[in-house]
């Protein structure tokens, strides 16, 4: 599923983004970023492998709540410039991308439903 694979290489993004945050953000920041990535693809896979359309749905609506976790983060980072200009804009292209697809997922299954 490409929405799955782009929520994956996204965490792998992140985990590369915080690699050079300060030590001191390895319980904050750093944690809470990786965990919110993670999150989103987990959720992804879970909602598949229940075989259910309204399961499906519901783990996608909190996949979209982890993305929105992990941009809140990722601006926090960048407001306290712990994430560079560069990263964060990149992160940000695809975290807008997977935001879509999940979008346009939860509305092509609701339409089957």
């Amino acid at each position: 599923m490409k929405v799955w694979q782009q929520a994956i290489e996204l965490a792998v993004h992140c985990y590369r983004a915080t690699d050079g945050f300060p030590k001191s953000e390895v319980y904050g920041l750093t944690a809470q970023i990786r965990r919110a990535a993670a999150s989103v693809a987990a959720n992804i896979a879970e909602g598949h492998g229940r075989e259910n359309t309204g399961s499906f749905i519901q783990f996608l609506r909190i996949a979209q709540g982890s993305l929105k976790e992990l941009e809140t983060h990722m601006i926090i980072a960048r407001k306290v410039e712990i994430l560079l200009a560069s990263q964060f804009q990149s992160l940000m292209e695809q975290y807008d991308e997977i935001g879509r697809m999940i979008r346009a997922l939860i509305r092509s299954l609701q339409e089957k439903a």
